[in-house]
C-alpha cells in the first residue's frame, strides 16, 4: 500500500513539473493578483459556493450507500412495502443536489463578472499605458500586433478567468475530498482507482508535453497576421493599382498557413487527451464493478451493494475532474502566453520625461512678467532654479540646435553636427533626399526622440529641462499623413483644445481656408466622419489639420510635406491657409515642391544627416550647388 502511494504522489510531482516548464507563474500569479485586489469579496463568494457545490456532489455521493443499503434492498421482496422512509431519503437527496446546483449557478454568476470586470481593468491599464509610451516603441511594433494584444490575447485571457480558473478549484476541493472519502469507504476499492489514476496522469503527461510549446508561437502569429491584414486594408489601393492581388494572397496563405501549422500543433495532441481518458475511465469504472462483485461475493471489507454503487459514483466524481483539468490546461497555457504579451506591453518603458520647466498663461504687471491663472494672448515658460527662484521667461518661438547628433541604432548616426537657428517669425526650409534627416530635427524638436549629443535650446531653456506635454503644446505640426478621429467637423478641429468656443472653430477654419467646403457638406461643422474621415477629398482633410493647428495657436509650427499629396489647384488653398497661420510664427518646413519654400528665411540642404548648404534662395541659387541642381531640375530628390 505504501509503494503505491508513493508510486502515485511521484506521478503527481513528475507531472507538476512538466506544468511547472510550460506555465509561467509569474505571470499567473500576476494575473490572480488583479482578481484579489479588485475582486476580493466576490472571489471569496466563489469559493464558498465551489466549496459548498463540490461537497454537495460528494455527499450525494456518499449517501447513496444509505438509500441503496438501508431504504431499497430492504424492501425488496416485501408484501405491501411502506415507502414513507425511501420518499424521505429521496427528498434529502434532491435537497443535497438543488443546494449544489444553486451554489454553481451562483459562482459562475460571480466568475463572469469578475473575469469581465478585471479585462476591463487590465484594458484600461493598457490604453493607458499606451498613451504614455514613445513614438520609438510604435514605430517597432505593427499596429496589428498590438491591437492583437487587446482582442485575442484578452478573449484568451477572460476565458481563463471566467472558466479555467473556477474549474481547476472546484476539480482541487473535489479531488481531495473525494480521495478521502474513498479511503474512508474501501481501501481496496481505492488502490484500483490509484492505479487507473497513475495510468491517465501518464497519458495526460505525454499528450500536454507535445504541445504546450506551440500556444506561444500561435499567439505570436496571431498578432503577425493580424498586422498584415490591416496593411492590406490600408494599402488596397496600391495593392489594386499594382495589381499586386495575387502576390498578396500568396503572402497571406504563407502567414495563415504558418498559423494553422501553429494551431494544429497546439490542439492535435490535446484533442484527443478527452477521448482516450474517457477510454481510461471507463474501463476503471469496469475494473471497479468486477473488484467490488468479487468483494462482496467473498465477504472481503464488508462491501455492499449500496457501497459499490457509491464507490463507483466516487470515481466517477474522482476522476471527472482531472480530466478536466488536462482539457484545461493547455487552455490556461495559451491564456498565459497572451497575458505575458499583454504585461509585456504594460512593463514597456514609458517615455522618460525629466522636465521641470512648464507653460503657463502670463501678464504683464508693472512691467514684470507674472504668473495669472486667467486665459490671456502671452504664454510664459515657468523656470524654478535649484535656488528656489521662479523665472518667467515669455515664450516667443526662439529655436537653437548646437552640434547635434542622432541615432535610432547604436553607431549608426542619423543626423551629424546639426547647427541652425530660427528666430522668433522665421521660417526654416529642410530640403534633401529621402533618408536624409530632415523629419528626424523636427521630430527632435518635438522630444519624439531624445538626442545622442549636443543641445536643443527654445527661448534659450534647454529642451530636456522642458516637460514633455508643455513643450508639445506650443509646438503645431502639419503632416502629410493627416489624422481624423471618429465624431464630427468640429469636434475634429477642436482635438485636444475641448473648452474652444464654436466661434473660435469657426474662426479657425475660415483662416485655413476650410470655412466654405464646411459649410457645403450637409451637416455643416456637425457632419460626422469615420474612417478617418474617408468621406472628404485628401485636400479637405488637409485643411481641417490646419485648423485644428490653427485652433492651438502656437508659436512654432512644423509643416511636414503637408501639400506634397494633393493636386496643384488644391496646393494653392491649403498653401494660402498655411501661409496664414505661419504669418508671425516661427516656422520649420519640409517640402519636395522647392515652389513652396522659396520664400524662406533660411534653406538648409540635407544630404546623409549632415548640413551641406545653408542660406536663402537667392544665396543658394547663387551658389550653383546642389539646391541650384534640384531647383532647374538637373537633379531630382529621390
Amino acid at each position: 500500500m505504501r509503494l503505491v502511494k508513493t508510486a502515485f504522489f511521484f506521478k503527481l510531482k513528475d507531472m507538476n513539473t512538466k506544468i511547472k516548464n510550460k506555465i509561467d507563474f509569474k505571470v499567473l500569479a500576476r494575473v490572480m493578483k488583479y482578481i484579489i485586489k479588485n475582486y476580493k469579496f466576490k472571489l471569496a463568494i466563489v469559493i464558498f459556493c465551489i466549496l459548498l457545490s463540490t461537497m454537495s456532489s460528494v455527499a450525494g455521493n456518499l449517501y447513496l450507500q444509505t438509500l441503496i443499503d438501508k431504504y431499497i434492498i430492504p424492501l425488496i421482496g416485501i408484501e405491501n412495502p411502506i415507502y414513507t422512509g425511501l420518499i424521505h431519503a429521496i427528498g434529502i437527496m434532491i435537497c443535497i443536489y438543488v443546494v449544489g446546483v444553486i451554489s454553481s449557478f451562483i459562482y459562475s454568476r460571480f466568475m463572469v463578472y469578475i473575469s469581465e470586470g478585471t479585462l476591463k481593468i487590465i484594458r484600461d491599464e493598457m490604453f493607458v499605458k499606451m498613451q504614455k509610451l514613445p513614438i520609438k516603441y510604435f514605430d517597432t511594433h505593427t499596429h496589428g500586433d498590438i491591437m492583437s494584444r487587446y482582442t485575442n490575447d484578452t478573449d484568451t485571457l477572460s476565458q481563463m478567468i471566467s472558466q479555467s480558473i473556477p474549474q481547476a478549484l472546484s476539480s482541487a476541493i473535489t479531488i481531495i475530498t473525494v480521495f478521502i472519502s474513498m479511503i474512508v469507504t474501501n481501501i481496496y476499492l481505492t488502490l484500483v482507482v490509484i492505479i487507473s489514476l497513475i495510468i491517465i496522469l501518464i497519458n495526460t503527461r505525454i499528450f500536454t508535453s507535445k504541445s504546450g510549446r506551440y500556444f506561444i508561437k500561435q499567439q505570436e502569429s496571431v498578432g503577425k497576421l493580424n498586422g498584415y491584414i490591416e496593411e492590406m486594408i490600408n494599402g488596397q489601393k496600391v495593392v489594386k493599382v499594382f495589381c499586386y492581388e495575387e502576390k498578396a494572397k500568396e503572402k497571406f496563405d504563407k502567414l495563415n498557413d504558418q498559423l494553422c501549422n501553429e494551431y494544429y500543433n497546439a490542439n492535435k495532441f490535446i484533442n484527443s487527451l478527452g477521448p482516450v481518458n474517457g477510454a481510461l475511465g471507463n474501463i476503471q469504472y469496469a475494473l471497479l464493478a468486477i473488484t467490488g462483485g468479487l468483494l462482496a461475493v467473498n465477504g472481503i471489507g464488508n462491501v455492499s451493494i449500496g457501497l459499490i454503487v457509491s464507490f463507483l459514483q466516487l470515481s466517477k466524481t474522482f476522476i471527472r475532474p482531472i480530466n478536466q483539468v488536462s482539457r484545461q490546461l493547455n487552455s490556461v497555457v495559451m491564456a498565459l502566453a497572451g497575458a505575458k504579451r499583454i504585461f509585456e506591453l504594460m512593463d514597456e518603458e514609458p517615455e522618460a520625461d525629466n522636465g521641470y520647466v512648464t507653460l503657463v498663461n502670463a501678464k504683464y504687471v508693472d512691467g514684470v512678467l507674472t504668473e495669472t491663472k486667467e486665459k490671456t494672448d502671452i504664454w510664459a515658460w515657468k523656470h524654478p532654479h535649484s535656488d528656489g527662484r521662479l523665472e518667467y521667461i515669455e515664450l516667443k518661438g526662439y529655436i537653437e540646435m548646437h552640434d547635434v547628433d542622432f541615432c535610432y541604432e547604436e553607431d549608426k548616426k542619423v543626423l551629424k553636427n546639426i547647427s541652425l537657428y530660427a528666430k522668433p517669425g522665421q521660417k526654416i526650409a529642410f530640403v534633401g533626399a529621402t533618408g536624409a534627416g530632415k523629419t528626424t530635427i523636427t521630430n527632435l524638436i518635438n522630444r519624439f526622440y531624445d538626442i545622442e549629443d549636443g543641445k536643443i535650446r527654445y527661448d534659450g531653456i534647454n529642451i530636456n529641462k522642458i516637460k514633455k506635454d508643455d513643450l508639445r503644446l506650443s509646438l503645431g505640426m502639419v503632416l502629410q499623413d493627416t489624422n481624423l478621429f471618429t465624431g464630427t467637423i468640429k469636434e475634429n478641429i477642436k482635438y485636444g483644445m475641448d473648452n474652444s468656443t464654436d466661434e473660435e472653430v469657426i474662426n479657425a477654419a475660415k483662416l485655413a481656408n476650410a470655412h466654405d467646403f464646411i459649410m457645403r457638406l450637409p451637416n455643416g461643422y456637425d457632419t460626422y466622419l469615420t474612417g478617418d474621415g474617408a468621406n472628404l477629398s485628401q485636400g479637405q482633410r488637409q485643411l481641417l489639420a490646419i485648423a485644428r493647428c490653427a485652433l492651438l495657436d502656437p508659436p512654432v509650427m512644423i509643416l511636414d510635406e503637408a501639400t506634397s499629396s494633393i493636386d496643384t489647384r488644391t496646393e494653392k488653398i491649403v498653401q494660402d491657409g498655411m501661409d496664414k497661420l505661419m504669418n508671425g510664427r516661427t516656422v520649420f518646413v519640409i517640402a519636395h515642391r522647392l515652389s513652396t519654400v522659396r520664400n524662406s528665411k533660411a534653406i538648409m540642404v540635407l544630404d546623409h544627416g549632415e548640413i551641406i548648404e545653408r542660406g536663402d534662395h537667392e544665396d543658394l541659387i547663387a551658389q550653383k550647388g546642389t539646391y541650384y541642381q534640384l531647383y532647374t531640375g538637373a537633379f531630382e530628390l529621390e
